[in-house]
């Protein structure tokens, strides 16, 4: 299995358009400290022909014209993405499917049922595609985990694992969460047995989360924010972090302590917000993952498992 991470910053990207925080000055300025990232999306393949698209950001032609690997090869009009897999309902995590609105087929997309609700009704994604290319809809079962298959990446597993969350960020939908609006994925090569925990977005890691993580060779997890009061320190929200539906890193009970059972995996933070310390190479909280043997991902990044 190859994992391409296509993008690897949290909604708005980084720099953010509107940001003038240290971070997105420093990018702006040229800070060889300060690496720019675009909105988080991975793609994973077990053929290096055939990828699944997990997340489609604003950012996804940007995303695409970096890696040959999914562009058009075969045939006049053509593309590397066999499907696209939703882990949630987030505007940045759903733009990107206009963006693919020219295929001559229908998309297969591939969510749970209330994510699809999302974006059949509060965001009506899937109703404006229908008059495009159309979407080939899959559902997922995630609670509890029905383990799919597309059909041209055969060889790879994908588990589903319902998150605990904050409701869906549609006004119509915030007073009715529901256990599926944001999934996990345990991705595992069926030939070589090795795995790989993908979650952008996570709250909480609940009890029965520890079976998943634990099978993991590797874990790509919410990098959101340092610490749970950073957005309300910085005067740019009155909610903390976990209110916004991540866990920070730092703090006893943080996603560095979290992950410190499975120091075995290769442990690699994604969904990062350009407020995090974190993005500023030579800073103190960057030397904190370090020493915790924890990396932080970049536009780019590519692993094998």
């Amino acid at each position: 299995m190859k994992v391409v991470v296509l993008g690897s910053a949290a909604s708005g990207g980084f720099p953010q358009w509107n940001c003038n925080c240290h971070n997105c000055a420093g990018v702006r300025a040229g800070d060889p400290r300060f690496r720019p990232r675009t909105q988080s999306s991975i793609a994973v393949t077990g053929d290096g022909v055939h990828w699944a698209l997990i997340n489609a950001s604003p950012d996804i032609l940007a995303q695409l014209k970096q890696h040959p690997e999914l562009q058009p090869a075969r045939m006049m009009r053509d593309s590397g993405i066999s499907g696209v897999i939703l882990a949630d309902a987030r505007i940045d995590h759903v733009t990107g499917l206009f963006m693919l609105r020219e295929r001559a087929t229908p998309l297969p997309v591939w969510s749970t049922a209330p994510v699809h609700r999302h974006l059949s009704s509060a965001n009506p994604v899937f109703n404006v595609l229908q008059d495009f290319c159309g979407v080939d809809w899959h559902p997922i079962e995630a609670d509890p985990p029905v383990p799919f298959s597309l059909a041209e990446l055969s060889s790879l597993r994908f588990t589903p694992l319902a998150l605990a969350s904050q409701p869906s960020p549609y006004p119509s939908r915030r007073s009715r969460p529901h256990r599926e609006d944001r999934i996990g994925l345990l991705i595992e090569d069926l030939r070589s047995t090795r795995k790989l925990f993908y979650a952008p977005g996570l709250g909480t890691i609940e009890p029965q989360l520890g079976e998943y993580l634990s099978q993991a060779d590797c874990l790509m997890v919410d990098g959101t924010f340092w610490t749970d009061d950073e957005m309300i320190r910085l005067g740019l929200s009155r909610k903390t972090a976990r209110e916004l539906g991540h866990l920070p890193q730092s703090g006893h009970d943080g996603m560095i302590a979290r992950l410190a059972p499975y120091a075995n995996a290769r442990r690699i933070l994604i969904h990062i917000n350009n407020t995090n310390p974190i993005l500023d190479s030579a800073s103190a909280e960057r030397r904190a993952l370090q020493n915790a043997d924890i990396e932080v991902a970049f536009d780019g990044m590519k692993i094998s498992l």
